[in-house]
């Protein structure tokens, strides 16, 4: 699904290089829940910005889904973005004057999906977070934890090859924490690959496998036994 070789990644600032990326190398397989962690600065968000086509590197290669997208163009990125990836992001990114439903078909309406299709897909991905019964609410009527459901829904909608989770739980209490990432067990089982950036260690014990990231690079590659949930209730 995602192989990426000795990928560099530098920044310039003023008279200063940073190197956030060295020869950083991994493989994620298609249906794996793999945690990033590492600590502020170690380069892990620059690494998903790569996996996620939203930033270029210096050098190296990557395959996507076996597509190699070294040195396409930014229409070509863009497209297979569109088609490959879900983004679930801290601070939800949901249109506060668009109902649920309408924040859920959005990317839809920029895939020039039908009208009617539109409003079924939306629908069964609100469903599947467990929010068939506020479809028509608006996203200042929701909680944080409804809010990161329709993120979670949207991302997902396109049905995309990997979802991507950027602290996907940083703004939520624990008991709201632990429902998201039951959603994203569930998801996985169903067949779902997610990669997630988390600084928190009982967040990553949810996953299958754990990428310990610093100062560019890979340092342990940890697969573990995932804490399981009891069934979430929606709230």
């Amino acid at each position: 699904m995602i192989e990426i070789t000795d990928i560099d990644k530098i920044y310039r600032l003023g008279g200063e290089t940073i190197r956030a990326l060295d020869k950083a190398t991994l493989s994620i397989q298609k249906g794996e829940f793999t945690s990033i962690m590492g600590p502020s600065g170690s380069g892990k968000s620059t690494l998903m910005n790569i996996i996620g086509l939203l930033d270029r590197f210096d050098s190296g290669r990557y395959l996507l889904n076996g597509t190699d997208v070294t040195g396409l163009s930014d229409s070509q990125l863009a497209g297979i973005r569109n088609k490959e990836i879900g983004f679930v992001f801290q601070s939800f990114n949901l249109m506060t004057r668009m109902n649920v439903l309408e924040n859920v078909m959005l990317p839809l309406v920029y895939a020039k999906v039908p009208s009617k299709e539109r409003i079924e897909r939306a629908t069964e991905a609100l469903e599947k977070v467990g929010l068939g019964d506020r479809l028509y609410h608006l996203t200042n009527e929701i909680s944080g934890g409804q809010k990161q459901r329709v993120a979670i829904a949207r991302a997902m909608v396109n049905k995309p090859s990997v979802l991507l989770a950027d602290e996907p739980t940083g703004n939520l209490d624990s008991k709201t924490t632990k429902d998201i990432m039951h959603v994203f067990q569930d998801l996985n089982k169903e067949g779902t690959t997610i990669v997630m950036i988390t600084h928190e260690p009982e967040m990553a014990q949810y996953s299958k496998r754990i990428l310990h990231f610093n100062d560019g690079a890979i340092i342990e590659d940890e697969l573990v036994k995932p804490k399981q949930l009891p069934k979430a209730g929606v709230e």
